[in-house]
């Protein structure tokens, strides 16, 4: 792994979106990663998050998916944030988040990246499992405790539940699920690994169960040390044979 002075970052204006990549001569820059943030905006955790994966070796970038209406958005994990936050899942639409990922892809693309995966958070992973139902080009799917798939009570997940796409996923998919989860319940993680099933799409499900959700977060109370690490043993070892 590289270390952080070996990588690059940046806030790219053009299309919103945070990149990290490699800077170390020599370094195979083929493969790519899109994160999708949690619905607090691309705070620190998610900026780590994509430093970490560009720590890997491979290209990252986390497009803003709050830019249509607030720019700038960066909530604190708290009550405050999170009631902020989930204001803001009704301005999120399926096209909004659907030419999101499209810009970000392009723009993977663009820099040579010939393999890529998607990484999600919480809502997110909502849109890396609708992502993933969109196209046929991408690798590896990780969906960590996405929310409201097998529902409608979000516009991301409207007309029809994201679930009912499902069919047309090709990449392999990765879900990890808090099993102490007060966000998402497990009717929910349930359904989705039920149609993944039922559809022959190549997955894995990994449960914690007395993990909350947002276990991968270090700044969040319900951070989990042993699932985080665990979950990213996980992450890292499908990236590593799919990318």
């Amino acid at each position: 792994m590289l270390g952080p002075a070996q990588i690059l970052t940046e806030r790219d204006p053009e299309i919103d979106a945070y990149v990290a990549r490699p800077a170390a001569p020599g370094v195979a820059r083929t493969a790519g990663v899109v994160v999708f943030h949690e619905l607090f905006g691309l705070t620190t955790h998610v900026r780590a998050v994509t430093d970490r994966l560009a720590a890997t070796g491979r290209i990252a970038i986390a497009p803003n998916l709050h830019h249509r209406t607030d720019p700038a958005l960066e909530l604190a994990h708290d009550d405050a944030g999170r009631t902020r936050g989930f204001a803001l899942l009704d301005d999120l639409t399926r096209d909004g988040v659907l030419a999101d990922a499209d810009r970000a892809i392009a723009h993977l693309r663009a820099l040579g990246c010939e393999r890529i995966a998607l990484l999600g958070l919480s809502m997110g992973g909502h849109v890396a499992y609708l992502t993933a139902t969109q196209r046929d080009d991408l690798a590896a799917v990780v969906v960590a405790y996405g929310g409201w798939i097998p529902t409608t009570d979000i516009p991301l997940s409207r007309p029809e539940p994201t679930v009912t796409l499902t069919p047309s996923i090709t990449a392999r998919m990765l879900l990890l699920v808090a099993g102490a989860d007060h966000a998402v319940d497990p009717a929910q993680s349930a359904a989705v690994e039920q149609a993944l099933q039922e559809h022959g799409i190549d997955h894995a499900a990994v449960t914690y169960p007395t993990a909350q959700h947002g276990f991968l977060c270090e700044q969040r109370a319900t951070y989990d040390p042993d699932a985080a690490r665990d979950a990213w043993s996980r992450i890292d070892a499908l990236l590593a044979s799919e990318l």
